[in-house]
């Protein structure tokens, strides 16, 4: 099939562009390069099945590019206020491409009878007063904070999404993604690339309040099944939690990274939890298990095991 992949050269999506090219697909990765990398996509430069157009999704798409399905992917996603491509950096830029960005994108797939699929966040919950969350919480968030620009631009590509699905006929669905970790990860802040970057170097792992805050870690690879599975399996304006139901506390995570590692590194607690920062966040999958056929295979210490060879690879120095 010809695929669009728009963010296909930040994290996810140059995984995802893998598992389509693997599969045999033709796939058209669209990237404006704001926080994605063109060395994420490097290998696949030489398929004669890739082809990566440097285009900001907001924009239309050329005419004569004719697809069967696409996948939307793009947005800053970094909560790290110091990371200048996070969405505290980029907040109009990821208000625009969340909005704007999948109202035009949805037009195209519904000119072309292409099915559709918008990636949301577990960030759409806010600091959830359900747990485990399920599709239909509806969420406790703030419109006016500073994770706003985020979250809430999230939860109107939902809206927009939905609204092609009912008045426009557009096969589409939405997948809600909760914390993922893996090769490519950006060093910006998120607590898995950071723990294990301090503990490589046997610096103190920081840490937030008490660290008692949870989190549930899905491996990328885990992850990429789960959305091609949305796309070839969900229901037309479904929604689908995607994410690892096994839950740990931060404390919990720096302890199996400072033993996987060998560190020495302790703990280092900085500063009070940042403004809106959930306390927990953990995926009810019951949806995705019964009618996408799907789950996480890859357990919290097997993926942290491959992270760190991979970081291990990345650090040593060039022959």
């Amino acid at each position: 099939m010809r695929i669009i992949v728009t963010g296909g050269a930040g994290f996810l999506g140059s995984h995802l562009c893998d598992k389509l090219i693997e599969r045999g697909d033709q796939v058209f990765c669209i990237d404006n390069l704001s926080t994605g990398s063109v060395d994420n996509i490097a290998h696949l430069q030489s398929s004669p099945d890739f082809m990566f157009v440097e285009a900001d999704a907001t924009e239309n798409l050329p005419e004569d590019l004719d697809f069967d399905q696409l996948y939307h992917l793009a947005s800053p996603a970094s909560p790290n206020k110091s990371n200048p491509k996070s969405y505290i950096a980029l907040p109009f830029e990821t208000m625009q491409i969340n909005s704007i960005g999948t109202w035009s994108l949805c037009e195209e797939a519904t000119a072309r009878g292409a099915k559709f699929l918008f990636a949301s966040t577990s960030e759409v919950y806010g600091d959830p007063l359900e747990h485990p969350q399920k599709e239909s919480y509806r969420g406790n968030t703030s419109t006016t904070g500073p994770r706003s620009v985020y979250d809430e631009s999230k939860r109107f590509g939902e809206t927009v999404t939905s609204a092609f699905v009912r008045y426009n006929k557009l096969d589409a669905r939405i997948v809600r993604i909760f914390n993922t970790y893996g090769p490519r990860m950006a060093a910006d802040g998120r607590v898995v690339i950071e723990f294990i970057s301090a503990a490589l170097q046997n610096k103190p792992f920081p840490i937030f309040g008490g660290g008692k805050q949870t989190r549930s870690f899905c491996y990328v690879s885990d992850l990429m099944d789960g959305i091609i599975a949305a796309m070839e399996k969900g229901d037309k304006g479904e929604v689908y939690n995607l994410g690892n139901p096994h839950e740990f506390t931060v404390l919990e995570l720096a302890e199996i990274v400072k033993r996987l590692t060998g560190a020495t590194s302790e703990v280092e607690f900085t500063e009070s939890l940042p403004q809106d920062d959930p306390l927990r966040r953990c995926p009810d999958i019951t949806k995705a298990r019964e009618k996408l056929g799907w789950e996480p295979k890859v357990e919290l210490e097997e993926g942290l095991k491959k992270l760190i060879v991979y970081l291990q690879t990345m650090q040593k120095p060039q022959v």
